[in-house]
């Protein structure tokens, strides 16, 4: 019954049993962390191949006892569709997995098209995020923010992680969600009672735990500023936060929620990372010709993946045909319905690829 490939990962799992038992491996916790990550990751292979053996074996006895006695048919009807399903599954667990589905992620949202209220929305997005991080039990902290003068963001970044070692991490639930994000609603800038347009964009990157893009120094410029408010106000009264831009590419990252010019520098330096690695990343599909999806770089209303209608209280999700109408409830952070509907259309265009190249 079983390929090579899957014995070698039932082997694995057993060999991550042992050391996970050993407790000289937990006096490394990034070590155990990452054993532990790999060992959830094919928990679900393991108990689905048990499973499977266990009804297979049921039916075999089913149909022995079928020829006997006519009664026992139903039976072997449902056992092989009980057997079918789990083949199914196992699949699915056996498709090449993204090695960043475990990982936390640094993500950005940036307001665009439709002045102040395109940041009144994108600071509805930040609360949305952040209400469903707390949902899951995650942490999040906004890094740098530059706020408008109503309320809302110009452009906002922020780390969300989890605290344990699912194989199912923060990467998995939300790297679908880059691209341009559209309102239609009444603003609270607008007199006449008019429905406007406007637009926000998402970039979201995996924060790997080790960090394979090296930076050189001297490639970096690195600015020291007082931190500010809305409108621009001064916060405290040291140059404390810190900007970090990478000359050779021209990204530019700021932090300045750190309570020392030291810690801000580190963690803007460890946002670049992040981000030089999504983007060596890109490059490499690029050259492969890769199918992989590209977040959204410009925040243009035309090539929008998700539009929030607030007359209707319906949310859609333009890549995958989602739609639904609890708008309300989704900006409160209730985002299990279109995370699913992305996450199985990404599970069937895989299994459709995976089948069509067997």
């Amino acid at each position: 019954m079983e390929s090579e490939s899957l014995r070698g990962l039932l082997d694995e799992y057993a060999e991550l049993e042992k050391q996970l038992a050993d407790p000289a491996v937990h006096a490394d916790q990034a070590r155990a962390r990452k054993l532990g990550r790999r060992y959830s990751e094919l928990s679900p292979v393991v108990k689905t191949v048990g499973e499977l053996e266990t009804t297979r074996s049921e039916l075999e006895a089913a149909k022995e006892l079928a020829a006997e006695d006519s009664s026992f048919a139903e039976e072997v009807d449902r056992l092989g569709k009980r057997v079918s399903a789990l083949e199914t599954k196992l699949a699915e667990l056996l498709l090449p997995r993204d090695p960043y589905d475990g990982s936390d992620v640094v993500m950005e949202i940036k307001s665009g098209e439709g002045g102040e209220e395109s940041a009144l929305f994108a600071g509805d997005l930040l609360r949305m995020y952040l209400r469903f991080a707390e949902r899951q039990g995650w942490t999040a902290e906004i890094l740098d923010a530059t706020p408008s003068d109503l309320g809302g963001y110009k452009d906002v970044t922020v780390s969300v992680k989890s605290k344990g070692t699912e194989a199912e991490g923060v990467w998995a639930c939300l790297k679908f969600e880059g691209g341009v994000h559209r309102v239609q609603r009444v603003p609270a800038t607008e007199s006449q009672g008019r429905i406007h347009t406007s637009a926000a964009g998402v970039l979201i990157y995996p924060e790997p735990e080790e960090i394979e893009v090296e930076i050189d120094p001297n490639d970096l410029r690195i600015d020291v500023f007082r931190s500010s408010g809305p409108g621009g106000q001064s916060v405290n009264t040291t140059d404390s936060a810190v900007r970090v831009t990478h000359l050779p590419t021209g990204i530019v990252v700021s932090c300045q929620n750190e309570k020392s010019q030291i810690q801000n520098r580190a963690r803007a330096i460890q946002v670049l990372q992040a981000r030089l690695q999504a983007l060596a990343e890109e490059e490499a599909a690029a050259k492969a010709a890769d199918a992989r999806r590209s977040q959204v770089r410009t925040v243009d209303r035309s090539e929008r993946v998700r539009t929030y209608n607030f007359p209707e209280n319906r949310i859609s999700d333009h890549r995958v045909n989602y739609k639904a109408y609890n708008l309300d409830q989704v900006l409160d952070g209730e985002l299990s319905g279109v995370l699913e509907a992305l996450r199985a259309a990404d599970r069937e265009e895989r299994m459709a690829q995976a089948q069509a190249g067997a």
